[in-house]
């Protein structure tokens, strides 16, 4: 999944990649919303909740929105530079952000031992999974070319949608790359809600301790 970049990559790479780190992303959301009633995966849903806190005159917690829309592009961004120093063509790019949001998570599983649901420890936790998912669909982003994105579903349903059209008015046009793409998307909207699923049943069973599996994926 990362030993292959341009031209030597191939569906296949892209289609395990994605089961992997979508799987990987939905646990995440999942037991993280769980854990701290945040969505911890994407900053989308948390635009409304920014504009309900200007509105309402609520500015720290307004803040607290941007800041993790910050952690979250900073996480994109450390990222890109780990992969760009090293030469997004050479494997070993993609070891620092890995092995970053590794130690994520293992600081997350660890610390929130004692966690006690304080609004300061809620703030500083999610905020870590958002940067380490920054992180992740940055990486992810790279060496697929964009092909794949793990942490959100939005822009995948949107493409599932207008591929599936094609599909169905011009079935004559439903070319082998059309058809991957249908693959793909299917893949990674299934891996991360099932994801999601997993994260909250185990979340639910061993608590903080859930979090070693995204470590393991």
């Amino acid at each position: 999944m990362l030993r292959h970049t341009g031209q030597k990559r191939t569906f296949n790479h892209n289609l395990r990649l994605a089961i992997l780190l979508c799987l990987n992303a939905g646990f995440i959301n999942g037991a993280g919303f769980l854990a701290f009633r945040v969505l911890t995966t994407n900053v989308t849903g948390h635009a409304a909740l920014f504009a309900v806190n200007l509105a309402e005159a609520n500015f720290r917690a307004a803040g607290i929105v941007a800041l993790w829309f910050l952690l979250f592009l900073t996480g994109a961004f450390i990222s890109g530079i780990c992969i760009e120093a090293i030469g997004r063509e050479k494997s070993s790019a993609y070891l620092l952000p890995i092995g970053i949001i590794i130690a994520i998570l293992a600081t997350v599983t660890i610390s929130c031992h004692s966690y006690n649901s304080s609004l300061h420890e809620t703030e500083y936790f999610a905020g870590s999974l958002l940067f380490a998912m920054g992180m992740q669909n940055a990486l992810v982003s790279m060496i697929s070319g964009s092909v794949v994105r793990t942490t959100h579903l939005t822009g995948m349903f949107t493409d599932l949608g207008t591929d599936l059209s094609i599909a169905v008015i011009q079935p004559l046009k439903l070319t082998a790359r059309i058809q991957r793409r249908i693959l793909l998307r299917v893949v990674i909207i299934t891996s991360f809600l099932f994801g999601g699923v997993m994260g909250t049943f185990l979340f639910l069973q061993y608590q903080f301790d859930a979090f070693l599996m995204p470590i393991f994926f």
